[in-house]
């Protein structure tokens, strides 16, 4: 049986002393438990960055700085192999939890109770943290703020809640076979898709084939959630599917199980062309990446939830949309 022991405790020890760092504090912490050539993936406009002084600098530092009293508050914590390469995974998602003290990316500040929907993935190799992608929902959380810098979206938006069962801390290591299980279930279905990625639409019994009929998908800002198959449908992947052109699967960074769960992200996972509709917005000519998060949760033979993230603040960049300059000179930041 494959052990993950201590890659966990070593996130977990990372995370208690990172909440209860002071913004001051947040290099030393990081200095403790990343390597000296640690590499960090986030969204715009934090994007890639080399070494701890610089994802401290662009990323964490503000984020502490801003939200006051923060906590990590996990749905969903998973450890594993990346089919890819072997090394050594852990992954965590949840909601960074503060109080909206200060200005984040010129979002102005509530003093209230905010929550930032996050997907954090961690590499840890001879007893460092070497690698990270970490997802937030930049949109959502403007959302919460009283700032939304979207068009009337498809589905719906809240504090999204964790799995069904609330089972998907998994502390202590899952069965292998269960793992193995889930991962060749999103195989297929990822499989299934990207044989449609030529064609628009597609037939809700593909879907139907890997996901259960009152699936949940849980999108980000700007999309929403949607509830069932058929509503999914309408709501996310249609629009997705026929007002998106020249799609490529770029493949992932990262892609694995453990248990009833399975997660990756892609760096970029896609590339496509808006013909417009989706999001609300107009076509062009560019086509533009995606960075996407996906984390599953299977119940039985079928997949029932999936937490999703999108870098649509990136997506929208290249395309000539600049969401927080735009909102920056609308509230003078």
């Amino acid at each position: 049986m494959s052990n993950f022991q201590e890659e966990k405790k070593l996130v977990l020890k990372y995370f208690n002393e990172m909440e209860n760092a002071g913004y001051e504090d947040v290099k030393g912490v990081m200095e403790k438990y990343m390597a000296p050539e640690y590499n960090f993936k986030g969204v715009y406009p934090f994007r890639e960055q080399e070494g701890i002084e610089n994802a401290a600098d662009v990323f964490f530092i503000p984020l502490k700085k801003s939200l006051s009293s923060m906590q990590r508050r996990q749905d969903i914590f998973i450890g594993g192999f990346n089919e890819f390469d072997h090394s050594k995974w852990v992954m965590s998602m949840g909601h960074f939890m503060g109080l909206f003290d200060q200005d984040w990316l010129g979002i102005p500040h509530t003093r209230k109770i905010i929550s930032l929907r996050y997907a954090e993935f961690n590499c840890v190799e001879n007893g460092k943290i070497t690698k990270t992608g970490l997802f937030v929902d930049i949109i959502g959380f403007m959302q919460q703020a009283g700032v939304n810098p979207m068009p009337p979206q498809t589905g719906n938006y809240f504090v999204y809640p964790g799995p069904r069962n609330h089972n998907g801390l998994l502390f202590e290591d899952a069965p292998e076979e269960e793992g193995i299980k889930t991962l060749k279930l999103v195989n297929k279905m990822v499989d299934d898709l990207d044989k449609l990625n030529k064609t628009m639409g597609c037939p809700p019994e593909i879907l139907e084939k890997s996901w259960s009929k009152n699936m949940i998908w849980y999108g980000p800002g700007g999309i929403g959630a949607s509830y069932t198959i058929p509503r999914y449908q309408e709501q996310h992947q249609l629009p997705f599917r026929n007002r998106l052109t020249d799609k490529k699967f770029n493949g992932h960074v990262c892609r694995f199980a453990e248990g009833n769960f399975a997660c990756f992200f892609g760096w970029p996972n896609l590339t496509n062309r808006p013909l417009g509709g989706f999001l609300g917005m107009p076509g062009g000519q560019v086509k533009a990446d995606m960075q996407v998060v996906d984390v599953y949760c299977r119940e039985g033979d079928k997949l029932s939830e999936n937490w999703v993230l999108i870098d649509l603040l990136y997506w929208l960049k290249q395309q000539g949309l600049d969401i927080l300059e735009r909102t920056q000179q609308i509230y003078n930041a």
